[in-house]
């Protein structure tokens, strides 16, 4: 057990607190210790909140000592992506249209953790409008992987994933709309959870509409589900969000995962896989087998690349958003970015149409295959992080614009909306993290996370940390 605040979990901060062994104070100290001394080389927080957070600890710390009753989160650090809204601290969204935007209202979920005693630290890094798989912005710059600063942190939750790796803080809010929170854990080696669509409300609306999810990431599973806990709940600004239907996610952890069926499938039947990653996340698949006693079946969901689905509607999605920027703002955009607005002109109604019609179809036949398994387990990402503003494995002209094969094995469950998690499961030769991506039923969210949670206890992970230099 490690006696330096910033390096605990959640769970272990919360119990330590309960029992008057530890100080919000003493976790706020340590937590911006590590951010004065790693952020500047790695760039995971764009606007840091350490005078008002140091405030808030304080009377955290007060409140221990008066004896109040404690919500699940009290004290807790917790790191926003800067794509969410947050109450008098600047919300720039990557973008110089927002460089200078402070909102009056908190997103639902910042909202949600706050009210369970989580103190705000800062807003991390994101492309701009969280619109790609890398984490570079025109007013924020690279955000760099911790096991190799000349790296990608991926994206586009890429600051939230450096935060949580280097012990800028144990939680992070991130958002995934083909990945965006299990690209990057998958990278930087944390645990990411993308629960089912409408679990947690959104808001502002998304720029690439309801295809994007809410959820947390943190270096331990239960961390994220305690997370999770305090996010749900409706929200009447998001008119697709799920009423709280009661779950304990918390408690769902608990129990093992003897006895499910569990689908293996190395490639989803279509995808690239670098080798190494392969093999790797093979031999994590059979540990749900060897070691959970699970029965585990080497098996496609199958379904064709759905890339044709997601590519009409994400540059529908981001045309519709923020087409109306480029008249004033084009010089100071992603120029990738605005290439995939102007891209939907190629594209009629029909076209929209029927994405989304195809889109329906994916859903059942993925649901169908649920039937039959109770979980399907894959490669998070096929290949491990690449250099920075280098060429993007498995895209055809090198830009994240060009398509998704770069990101195979998370898209399809944004169009789907199932709850999926990304697991660290090991280390390439180049010492570079692994993930292993566990995906569930619709609303079999807390199932997931009792999978995550049995594979963490069988292969820890969060004792090997990056070294920063």
């Amino acid at each position: 057990m490690t006696t330096d605040p910033a390096e605990m979990t959640a769970v272990e901060m919360a119990a330590r607190y309960r029992a008057k062994t530890l100080s919000p104070v003493e976790v706020m100290d340590a937590v911006f210790k590590r951010i004065n001394e790693v952020n500047p080389r790695l760039n995971a927080y764009c606007t840091l909140t350490e005078e008002e957070a140091m405030a808030q600890a304080r009377a955290a710390e007060q409140a221990i000592m008066r004896g109040d009753v404690l919500g699940p989160l009290h004290g807790i650090p917790v790191s926003v992506k800067d794509l969410l809204v947050t109450a008098g601290v600047r919300t720039m969204r990557g973008s110089a249209i927002y460089e200078h935007t402070i909102p009056e209202d908190d997103s639902p979920a910042v909202a949600h953790i706050k009210r369970a005693g989580a103190i705000l630290t800062g807003k991390t890094t994101t492309p701009e409008f969280g619109w790609k798989g890398e984490t570079d912005s025109p007013v924020t710059g690279f955000t760099k992987n911790p096991w190799d600063h000349g790296r990608t942190a991926g994206g586009s939750s890429g600051g939230a994933a450096v935060a949580v790796a280097t012990g800028m803080g144990p939680m992070a809010v991130g958002t995934d709309g083909a990945g965006s929170i299990r690209i990057p854990a998958s990278l930087c080696g944390i645990f990411g959870f993308k629960p089912s669509a409408g679990r947690v409300a959104g808001y502002p609306p998304s720029s690439v509409g309801v295809l994007s999810h809410v959820g947390p990431m943190t270096r331990a599973v239960r961390d994220a589900a305690l997370m999770l806990q305090s996010m749900v709940g409706p929200d009447g600004r998001d008119p697709y969000c799920l009423p709280h239907d009661g779950a304990d996610f918390v408690a769902g952890c608990e129990g093992g995962v003897r006895g499910l069926r569990i689908a293996w499938s190395r490639n989803l039947g279509y995808a690239p896989v670098n080798a190494e990653v392969g093999a790797i996340t093979s031999r994590a698949a059979e540990v749900f087998a060897a070691d959970l006693g699970c029965s585990v079946e080497e098996r496609d969901p199958g379904f064709t690349d759905p890339q044709p689905i997601i590519k009409v509607l994400w540059a529908s999605g981001l045309s519709a958003a923020l087409r109306g920027y480029l008249p004033e703002w084009r010089a100071r955009m992603d120029p990738n970015l605005v290439r995939m607005i102007e891209s939907r002109d190629g594209l009629s109604a029909a076209d929209h149409a029927g994405a989304l019609a195809a889109r329906v179809q994916l859903f059942q036949q993925v649901e169908r295959f649920f039937e039959g398994v109770d979980l399907l387990v894959t490669p998070t990402m096929p290949t491990t992080t690449w250099p920075l503003a280098g060429p993007v494995p498995y895209e055809p002209d090198g830009v994240v614009s060009a398509a998704f094969r770069y990101t195979p094995f998370t898209f399809p469950f944004n169009i789907t909306g199932q709850p999926a998690a990304t697991v660290p499961c090991g280390f390439d030769s180049a010492g570079l993290p692994v993930g292993l991506q566990i995906v569930g039923p619709r609303f079999a969210d807390a199932r997931v996370l009792r999978a995550a949670a049995a594979f963490e206890a069988a292969c820890p992970w969060a004792h090997r940390r990056p070294v920063i230099a």
